[in-house]
């Protein structure tokens, strides 16, 4: 029996790149993927605090605010730093830096030329970039949207035209939505699309445009890791609840003596 045919197939996340003048780099690893960049004298690199994990001794690290990068009250209320970090190679010989992905992901590198100059990506998916590329706050107001966390309706666009490295978790599939096709995603398996239309960010998306779907998002890894780590120790334990129980029994009695107390 053939394979079912689909309009516009799922395809495995291919970089592209109509720059030819593109500091070289390599992407290492496979799941907690390394990316590691060649610099040429002066040239540099700005990534994510926390990010860098090997650089050669001819490159300099310096943590300074991007006044481009609109970060305001949301960075603030969430305690995201306003700050980035420039790697330049300051040497008169070529150099290299290492930037590692924070947890369990994959690294991918994003033309922005090739999607016209705008892509919208989930809350901390920047990991770092090369010549002209901003990262900006988008926050989505409609409610459905929202990820199951404090900040899940704060989304990351990156505009410029420079290239951009994003992460994402598990396995990154894309997809070319033709006009008019519409693909129901769940939200939090959208790693990053690029921002045409309304439905930018939506479980519902309608086409055109490119769709990049994680199939392991960071929310669902830490939930499970959570459940594991907890469960085991409930079910050893099983005066866990009893302890509990109690607990709240003796505060209301606490509770319940002090009131009486002071009306008498």
């Amino acid at each position: 029996m053939a394979a079912p045919f689909f309009s516009t197939q799922f395809q495995p996340y291919v970089y592209q790149s109509q720059q030819a003048a593109m500091i070289p780099f390599q992407i290492l690893g496979g799941e907690a993927q390394v990316v590691q960049i060649m610099l040429k004298p002066q040239e540099f690199v700005i990534i994510r605090p926390g990010a860098m994990c090997f650089m050669s001794g001819s490159v300099e690290m310096v943590n300074i605010f991007m006044p481009e990068n609109e970060v305001g009250m949301w960075h603030w209320l969430f305690g995201k730093t306003i700050t980035s970090v420039v790697i330049r190679n300051t040497g008169s010989s070529d150099g290299f830096v290492g930037i590692a992905a924070p947890s369990l992901a994959r690294i991918l590198p994003i033309d922005l030329a090739m999607f016209g100059g705008e892509i919208l990506c989930q809350p901390d998916a920047f990991l770092c970039s090369i010549n002209d590329v901003n990262v900006n706050v988008a926050v989505d107001p409609r409610a459905r949207n929202v990820m199951g966390s404090a900040e899940g309706f704060l989304r990351q666009k990156l505009t410029g035209q420079g290239l951009a490295f994003i992460i994402a978790g598990g396995s990154v599939v894309q997809k070319k939505l033709d006009v008019g096709e519409v693909l129901t995603v769940d939200v939090s398996c959208i790693a990053a699309v690029n921002s045409t239309g309304d439905n930018m960010v939506t479980a519902t998306l309608t086409g055109p445009g490119i769709v990049f779907i994680q199939s392991l998002p960071f929310q669902r890894f830490s939930q499970r890791i959570a459940r594991a780590v907890t469960s085991p120790n409930m079910r050893e334990n099983p005066k866990f609840f009893v302890q509990i129980a109690i607990f709240f029994i003796l505060a209301y009695v606490v509770i319940v003596s002090s009131l009486i107390l002071t009306d008498v």
